[in-house]
């Protein structure tokens, strides 16, 4: 017998990537601005921020993303009001026809989109050398010890992210098809792993135990950290020590409290335990991120 072979219809394709960047900005944070031949795309991890793309102005929350087309000049601007920013940034070189869609386009992501960004910021910390946070680096270095792929895998997350970004331009109403029951199951974990999550950043001031969370989630301890390290790929007292250090690191660029402070907002018993975290998270203490965050500044 013999087989046709149906060439796959290839509406979207990214194959040059130009930079990979995440920063972590203190306030008073001012990119003069730039403009180039490529496509570029600003998401908001944390945080707010003030975009301009030409001559547009746009105050940019947590979740939301900006592209800004080739040619487009735009800068970056974090107030003294704003909330300190982490912003994910990728540059890239796109000549499908159906990229005009991202012309002067701002979204506020959906749960499926930023589990698709997160995929891609994760392949991109695999796949590249440091530094991440460097504005003026933009050479791309691949790791010699890279996972498998990584690079692929990483343009696969950046297409697909692009094609769910149009389909949902396409179709706005998002269709209420009935799924499959594994599917149905596999929402579920993640709505209760996105409750653990909000619990847990509601709590930050506080020693939170396992058995708290277990006791809040009417959860037992096996099955609450089976469904959590499925959902966010470590054990939940682990993710909640993450988060302790991400609110420290912003509160270091609010510049509002001192280390001993922050320590006690953040539930440690001494300023020792909270730096040995710190350094251990970031691999330096909370006095030099804290001179990193204005040397950035004045950059």
């Amino acid at each position: 017998m013999e087989f046709a072979r149906h060439t796959l219809a290839e509406m979207l394709a990214v194959r040059k990537l130009i930079s990979f960047h995440y920063f972590e900005f203190a306030k008073g944070y001012v990119f003069e601005g730039e403009q180039h031949d490529f496509w570029e795309l600003l998401y908001v991890d944390k945080g707010s921020v003030e975009v301009r793309a030409d001559e547009r102005t746009h105050q940019l929350e947590q979740g939301m993303i900006i592209f800004h087309k080739p040619g487009e000049f735009h800068t970056v601007e974090v107030s003294q009001q704003h909330k300190p920013p982490n912003l994910f940034v990728l540059s890239f070189e796109c000549t499908s026809p159906c990229m005009e869609k991202f012309e002067n386009l701002i979204l506020q992501l959906g749960t499926r989109e930023r589990n698709l960004l997160s995929l891609l910021l994760q392949e991109g910390f695999h796949s590249f050398e440091p530094p991440y946070d460097n504005s003026h680096i933009h050479e791309l270095i691949s790791r010699e010890n890279a996972p498998f792929a990584s690079e692929q895998a990483m343009r696969n997350y950046l297409e697909t992210l692009l094609i769910q970004l149009i389909r949902l331009q396409e179709n706005d109403e998002r269709q209420a098809v009935r799924k499959p029951a594994s599917f149905q199951s596999e929402k579920a974990e993640q709505q209760t792993a996105e409750r653990i999550i909000s619990f847990m950043r509601e709590h930050l001031s506080e020693q939170l135990t396992l058995d708290k969370l277990c006791e809040e989630l009417h959860l037992g301890k096996s099955r609450l950290k089976e469904i959590f390290h499925a959902q966010a790929g470590v054990g939940p007292m682990d993710y909640f020590k993450q988060l302790k250090i991400e609110e420290a690191k912003t509160l270091i660029r609010e510049q509002q409290s001192n280390m001993t402070e922050i320590a006690a907002q953040l539930g440690y018993s001494s300023i020792h335990y909270f730096s040995r975290d710190f350094k251990k998270a970031t691999g330096m203490p909370p006095s030099d991120y804290a001179r990193s965050a204005k040397a950035r500044v004045k950059a």
